[in-house]
C-alpha cells in the first residue's frame, strides 16, 4: 500500500502538471489533492502508528471511525434499555422531568419482566392518595452530640467537585438546590465562590487531599477547616473515606482542568495533575478516625459530621462500629457509595472490578449498625445510579434515609453521556474548563431544570409510595421489593438480605 500511495501521488501530480500545461486553472485541483498527499507523506515518516505508516491516508479513517463509534451506537443502534452506563430509557425520563415535559410511558414497559434481575414493588388494593402524603419528605440528620441538626431532603446532589465540573455547572446545581430546597454536595474539591453565590444548602466534602483546609504539606489545617465550616451555607460535613467509582484510589484532577482559580481554591500548584492520596493522613486506626470525627464536629460548632465510603473489607467496617462503641463517638450520618458509582476519571479496573455494589453495601451497613445498636443515631445516605422514584424506593427498603444523585443531576443539566468527562472536551460545557464550551451552558435555564428534575423525581417517589399503601418513607421495608432470581423463582429483599435484629451483635 505504501508503494501504491507513492505511485498514485506521483501520477496524480504528473496528470495535474500536464493538464495545467493546456489549461492553467487545472492547478486549482492541487487545493484538494496537495493536503491529501502531504498527509500521506506525514503518515509514511511518522513512527507512532503502524497502521497509518502501512496505509497512508486510508489508515487515518480507522481512528475517525473509532472516535465516531460510541456516538453512532448511542444514536442509531442501541435500544431503549441496553445502553450503558445509563440507558436511553432513563436518560429520557431525566430529560423529560427536567424540562417539565410529558413523562408518561406509552404501550407498556420496555423491560423484560421475566428476565433474571427484574425488580418491582407490589401495589395495595387500598392505595393512598399521594395528595394526602407529605409532598416533600425530609429526614433530620443529627445524633446526640450534634447541636445544629439539619433537615435534609430525601434526594440531593451527589459529590461533584468544581474542577471536575465547570463553574457554570456548579452555579446551576447550587441554584437548583436553593430553588428546590435540597442539598448540594461540594465534592472533595472544596467550596468555591460558585457554590456560595445562590445560597443553596451545602454538604462540604473533605477528601484525602484536604482541599480547602490543607497546609502546604498536604496535611489537615484545623484553622482553615473551622473558617469554612462556619459558613452559613454549610449544613453538614462529609469525610470522604472512599468513593464507589475508584475506592482505595483517590481523586484525579487532570492538569488541563487545574486552572489558576481551581488551584487557588484547592491550595495546589496550577496546571499540574492533582492526585489525592488513597487514604487519610489524619488517622490510621478506627479509634483515631472516631477522634478525628469528634474534632471535626467540635471545630464545626456542632454541625452534623458524617463519612462516605464504598464497602470493601467488611471486617474493617465492623471495626469502625466497635470503635464507635468504645469511644462513644458516632458520625451523624454515613453515605454508602456503590461500586457502580460514576466519576470523570478512573482506571478501568477500579470502575469495573473493585468495590461492593450499592444495594449489597447498603444492606450490610444498615444491618451492621443495627446489630451493634448504633443505627438509631446515624442516618444513611445512598449514592449510586439513582434516577427514578423506584430507584429511591428500593434503597429505602434496604435502609436508606436519603439519596444522592450525580449522573441524574448532570443529565438534568443537559449532559448527553458523550463520555468525554476525563478529556476536558465535554460538548455541553458541564465537565470541562474550556471557556468556549462553558459559554453554551445557560445558568438560569439549568437552575430551573435541576429543580424540576428533583421535584418531579420526589413526586414520583411519593406517588409510588402511595400506590403501595405506605404513608412515609421510613415505613418502607424489605418485604415490599421483589426480585426475579430465576425464570420461575421470585424473592423479596427480606429473603435476599435477611434483617439483623437491633442489638444482636452488642
Amino acid at each position: 500500500m505504501r508503494n501504491k500511495f507513492i505511485a498514485v501521488s506521483f501520477l496524480t501530480l504528473v496528470a495535474i502538471g500536464i493538464g495545467a500545461y493546456y489549461y492553467i486553472n487545472t492547478l486549482w485541483i492541487l487545493v484538494l489533492v496537495l493536503p491529501v498527499i502531504l498527509l500521506g507523506i506525514s503518515d509514511l515518516f511518522q513512527k507512532k502508528h503502524t497502521l497509518r505508516r502501512n496505509f497512508p491516508v486510508l489508515g487515518i479513517a480507522r481512528y475517525i471511525m473509532e472516535d465516531l463509534r460510541p456516538k453512532i451506537y448511542q444514536y442509531f443502534i442501541e435500544s431503549e434499555t441496553d445502553g450503558t452506563p445509563i440507558n436511553r430509557m432513563y436518560r429520557s425520563i431525566v430529560y423529560q422531568r427536567a424540562k417539565g415535559a410529558l413523562s408518561t410511558n406509552p404501550f407498556g414497559t420496555k423491560l423484560d419482566v421475566y428476565s433474571v434481575g427484574y425488580e418491582w414493588a407490589n401495589h395495595s388494593i387500598m392505595p393512598l392518595d399521594h395528595k394526602d402524603l407529605d409532598p416533600h419528605p425530609r429526614t433530620l440528620v443529627g445524633g446526640p452530640d450534634c447541636t445544629q441538626p439539619y433537615s435534609a431532603s430525601i434526594f440531593n446532589v451527589s459529590a461533584m467537585s468544581f474542577g471536575s465540573l465547570s463553574n457554570r455547572a456548579i452555579l446551576a446545581l447550587n441554584g437548583g438546590a436553593q430553588k428546590g430546597g435540597f442539598a448540594h454536595n461540594t465534592g472533595e474539591g472544596s467550596i468555591s465562590p460558585h457554590h456560595l453565590k445562590h445560597g443553596g444548602d451545602l454538604i462540604w466534602q473533605i477528601g484525602t487531599g484536604y482541599f480547602g483546609c490543607r497546609n502546604a504539606d498536604g496535611t489537615f489545617s484545623p484553622e482553615l477547616y473551622k473558617e469554612k465550616a462556619a459558613l452559613a451555607s454549610v449544613k453538614m460535613i462529609e469525610l470522604k473515606v472512599s468513593q464507589g467509582a475508584k475506592p482505595g484510589h483517590g481523586g484525579i484532577l487532570p492538569a488541563e482542568k487545574n486552572t489558576p482559580e481551581i488551584a487557588a481554591i484547592r491550595g495546589v500548584e496550577v496546571h499540574t495533575r492533582v492526585d489525592s492520596p488513597p487514604g487519610h493522613k489524619s488517622y490510621s486506626t478506627p479509634l483515631e478516625m472516631m477522634e478525628f470525627i469528634k474534632q471535626l464536629r467540635e471545630l464545626a460548632d456542632g454541625k452534623p459530621i458524617g463519612f462516605k465510603l464504598c464497602i470493601g473489607n467488611k471486617l474493617e467496617f465492623i471495626d469502625l462500629c466497635i470503635a464507635m462503641q468504645q469511644t462513644g463517638v458516632k458520625p451523624d450520618f454515613i453515605t454508602v457509595d456503590g461500586g457502580e458509582g460514576g466519576t470523570g476519571a478512573a482506571p478501568l479496573e477500579f470502575s469495573n472490578s473493585i468495590g461492593m455494589p450499592l444495594k449489597d453495601g447498603l444492606a450490610f451497613v444498615n444491618d451492621t449498625l443495627r446489630g451493634y445498636g448504633l443505627r438509631k443515631d446515624i442516618k444513611l445516605f445512598a449514592s449510586g445510579k439513582i434516577l427514578t422514584g423506584f430507584h429511591m424506593f428500593r434503597l429505602f427498603a434496604l435502609g436508606a434515609d436519603a439519596c444522592y444523585s450525580a449522573r441524574g443531576m448532570m443529565l438534568s443539566l443537559g449532559c448527553i453521556q458523550a463520555l468525554e468527562c476525563h478529556s476536558n472536551n465535554c460538548p455541553t460545557g458541564i465537565a470541562t474548563q474550556k471557556k468556549d464550551l462553558i459559554q453554551g451552558l445557560d445558568v438560569p435555564d439549568k437552575i430551573n431544570r435541576v429543580a424540576k428534575f428533583h421535584n418531579e423525581t420526589v413526586h414520583s417517589f411519593v406517588e409510588f409510595m402511595g400506590a403501595t399503601g405506605i404513608k412515609s418513607a421510613n415505613k418502607i421495608k424489605r418485604h415490599h421489593v421483589y426480585r426475579r432470581v430465576s425464570e420461575d423463582k421470585i424473592m423479596t429483599y427480606a429473603e435476599i438480605y435477611p434483617q439483623v435484629k437491633a442489638g444482636e451483635f452488642a
